[in-house]
């Protein structure tokens, strides 16, 4: 039995707790919050666990063997840090860390303690976001030109952290995941309107190796809640809305067939219409199932067998470092910024 410390019972925290409490792998032993009501809803949810106002008190426990970090992305670093400095396993929601010397020193750390660091990427997990990644990688779609990915809401509204670092981050994962690479620069403008400082839309463009892009749009500030992607191939293109629950993924059968056959004045529908192959619409029928449930089934394998997460430490640093870069062309008004 891995014994569990949840850090932060907060927005996202209730989630993990019941997921790790539903385990038979795995036992809730404590949860903290520096918010007494919360704490109190735990103990009536929950009478066996523990709780407490500090982290210090769970680190100390010789009965935990994993901390799980749902806290305000700016406390992640000091936590990861004295968690693993207490010897236990750390599931750390994401971003890992607001500063990539930070993140990489957290994977350092994790690598001299031989405990497993895995960042809450939780996307990663989904059955559809998987399969995408078989497409992409068995030539499916054929050479990947872009990326077009749009995450919006009316709210929650962050002041810890911009919309980039909130929203945009899980796209930065998706399509790390899905290429197999980082971005090599990023550009990037924004608006606060709310928080002075604070961005509430963010629009970002990555460039990836090979000429592939990926354009973000990232907003706490919108009437509709979407969570809508494009990829684009020049053999196949498809959609992936994670709001469907029974359809979420679309391969359309479209594609520029010889742009050496259109006109060159073209002054027909027609004389377009020929350079343009339009085939079926294909919806794969996609299991369902909870990714953060997967996500912690698999921190728990990980622990148990010594594997290195799919959402690792490293993974985790190289979404800060394009978080990073972001950061720099919105203060720069938009210049494309190089990512290291």
């Amino acid at each position: 039995m891995i014994g569990v410390a949840v850090v932060g019972a907060g927005h996202w925290g209730p989630n993990l707790i019941r997921n790790f409490h539903d385990d038979p792998r795995s036992e809730v032993l404590w949860v903290i919050d520096r918010d007494a009501a919360r704490l109190e809803e735990v103990r009536t949810r929950f009478p066996t666990v523990r709780v407490s106002k500090e982290p210090a008190e769970a680190f100390r426990d010789g009965r935990v063997d994993a901390v799980v970090v749902s806290t305000p992305t700016v406390t992640h670093y000091e936590i990861v840090k004295a968690a693993l400095a207490s010897g236990k396993h750390v599931l750390v929601e994401k971003p890992i860390a607001t500063d990539a010397r930070h993140a990489q020193e957290l994977c350092e750390r994790a690598l001299a303690a031989q405990r497993v660091l895995m960042v809450g990427h939780v996307f990663l997990y989904n059955v559809a976001v998987q399969q995408v990644k078989r497409y992409i990688d068995t030539g499916e779609l054929g050479r990947v030109y872009y990326a077009s990915m749009v995450r919006t809401n009316l709210g929650p509204i962050r002041v810890d952290v911009n919309a980039a670092w909130d929203l945009a981050s899980h796209d930065i994962a998706i399509v790390n995941y899905w290429l197999g690479t980082e971005p090599v620069s990023a550009t990037a403008y924004g608006g606060a309107w709310l928080n002075p400082g604070i961005e509430d839309a963010v629009f970002a463009t990555l460039r990836y190796p090979d000429g592939v892009l990926a354009h973000l749009h990232a907003s706490w500030l919108h009437p509709r809640k979407t969570r809508d992607v494009t990829v684009v191939g020049d053999r196949r293109m498809l959609t992936f809305d994670d709001l469907s629950l029974t359809e979420p993924l679309r391969i359309f059968d479209k594609q520029v067939t010889d742009v050496r056959t259109t006109p060159a004045f073209i002054d027909t529908f027609a004389s377009f219409r020929a350079s343009v192959r339009d085939g079926d619409i294909i919806i794969p029928k996609i299991p369902p199932g909870e990714p953060l449930k997967a996500e912690c089934d698999h921190f728990l394998e990980c622990i148990g067998s010594g594997a290195q997460p799919r959402t690792g430490g490293q993974e985790g640093l190289a979404v800060v470092r394009a978080l990073e870069a972001i950061q720099r062309s919105l203060r720069q008004g938009g210049r494309e910024e190089k990512i290291a």
